[in-house]
């Protein structure tokens, strides 16, 4: 990884995309600090002295933006949120199922737009949210329709420039946008948490050994951890094909041996950021039409306090294990979801066949479909318990003394997005070297 890195910068073209992610990067962090006008920093820090449930999961993937209440305050979770909608709509609705199958460049372009109309409307609905959530607290100097239309304006506004943001990473940068700006969001949080470790050392009362092997025991759970992950996120089961000689014109094509390289996670960490917003999504409604709902009963209470159990230790444990249940479940679903919507048996037998290939053992067409759906099934499933105990672990740990905020999910995204980033830093390496070859 360090060896692609160095090569990088050595390529001027890519350094250039380099340099240019850096400065949208940047550009991002900064905007985590512009608060939005009308707030009260003193009520503000009074009200968010405590970001549990939905505002934790907010606040980890903005890079603790909505702690400050700046115009990023939402991050992108409206966009994530949106993407999901769209996705299970095209399951069905039978146009946006021939858009996202068939509408080829220009099909993916109104895929996209689509998406972009609904994260407006959603992060209209979740801006509502928040004002109207943090309005009892006397979070803005001076309450009133002026300063709700502004702040609301404000909301949408930063998460309309975060989408043009991430587009341009993703076009004229390094690495996917969205995904690029949800792991800087993450990892702007690990000051913080070294700042915790050294304090669990280096206590008031001197040196402590009990916080020194608490210390050594999150580094070494947080290495193992990503060492597997990158090992699951790495991992193929090689699916051999022979393809028969066949004679085109003069030439005698075919008759080499290949495979297809089927990944243990093909969805990536697509799935666990699926489930967390639609975890978290009930609770946003509910806190637009219902004030105060945590100090509530009924079965509204109960159901918010089940939806942000996922990222909240304090709503008891009857609801925390629903829902890890809930969760674990959403999480290999999601994961066999994002997996055929990405890799189609058939289409690639259809392929395969048509092509004079076959797999060994296995007769061509539909045998090989059912053959391919078989193992697709197999490491799925494996893949996506693999992601879910990834994922809930930090639930876990939460019935012990041992509090970790930087969890599983978070090392998900981040070796996640690192590795697909090296992936394509490579990938433009490779093709000026070709490139260059050529000329």
């Amino acid at each position: 990884m360090f060896k692609t890195l160095v090569n990088a910068w050595k390529t001027p073209e890519v350094r250039k995309r380099l340099l240019y992610t850096l400065l949208l990067i940047l550009i991002f962090r900064l905007g985590c600090y512009l608060t939005v006008p009308g707030v009260d920093m003193v009520a503000l820090s009074s009200a968010m002295s405590s970001t549990e449930g939905i505002s934790g999961f907010i606040n980890l993937i903005s890079g603790g933006a909505f702690s400050r209440f700046s115009v990023f305050a939402m991050s992108i979770t409206p966009y994530i949120t949106a993407s999901i909608v769209v996705q299970l709509l095209a399951m069905i609705i039978p146009s946006l199922e021939r858009l996202t199958k068939e509408g080829g460049e220009e099909g993916r372009r109104k895929i996209n737009r689509y998406t972009k109309i609904v994260t407006l409307v959603l992060a209209l609905v979740e801006a509502l949210v928040i004002y109207f959530s943090y309005k009892p607290a006397n979070v803005f100097v001076h309450p009133g329709f002026l300063t709700g239309f502004l702040v609301v304006l404000s909301l949408v506004a930063g998460t309309a420039f975060l989408m043009w943001l991430g587009e341009q990473i993703s076009s004229r940068g390094i690495g996917n946008g969205i995904s690029m700006i949800i792991l800087i969001g993450i990892i702007s949080g690990l000051p913080s948490a070294i700042v915790t470790m050294w304090k669990l050392m280096f206590t008031t009362a001197g040196f402590s050994t009990v916080g020194l092997i608490v210390v050594l025991g999150v580094i070494i759970g947080a290495l193992l951890l990503i060492a597997g992950v990158v090992f699951v996120q790495q991992a193929e089961r090689r699916v051999p094909v022979q393809y028969s000689k066949r004679v085109v014109g003069r030439k005698m094509m075919g008759g080499q041996n290949t495979h297809i390289p089927l990944k243990l996670v093909m969805a990536g960490v697509m799935p666990v950021i699926f489930a967390s917003s639609f975890m978290t999504f009930p609770a946003m409604i509910i806190q637009m039409f219902v004030s105060d709902i945590a100090t509530k009963t009924g079965f509204l209470a109960g159901l918010y306090k089940f939806s942000i159990a996922t990222s909240s230790s304090n709503v008891g444990i009857g609801y925390s294990i629903a829902n890890a249940i809930v969760y674990l479940l959403l999480i290999v679903g999601f994961t066999y979801f994002y997996t055929y919507a990405t890799f189609n048996p058939a289409e690639v037998s259809n392929n395969i066949k048509k092509n004079g290939g076959f797999i060994p053992g296995i007769r061509a067409g539909k045998p090989t479909t059912e053959y391919l759906t078989s193992i697709i099934s197999k490491i799925t499933l494996f893949g996506g318990v693999f992601l879910a105990v990834i994922a809930i672990l930090p639930m876990l740990l939460r019935f012990t003394s041992l509090n970790i905020t930087f969890g599983g999910t978070s090392i998900l995204i981040v070796v996640g997005v690192v590795l697909e980033t090296v992936q394509q830093l490579e990938a433009q390496l490779s093709m000026r070297h070709y490139k260059g070859f050529l000329e």
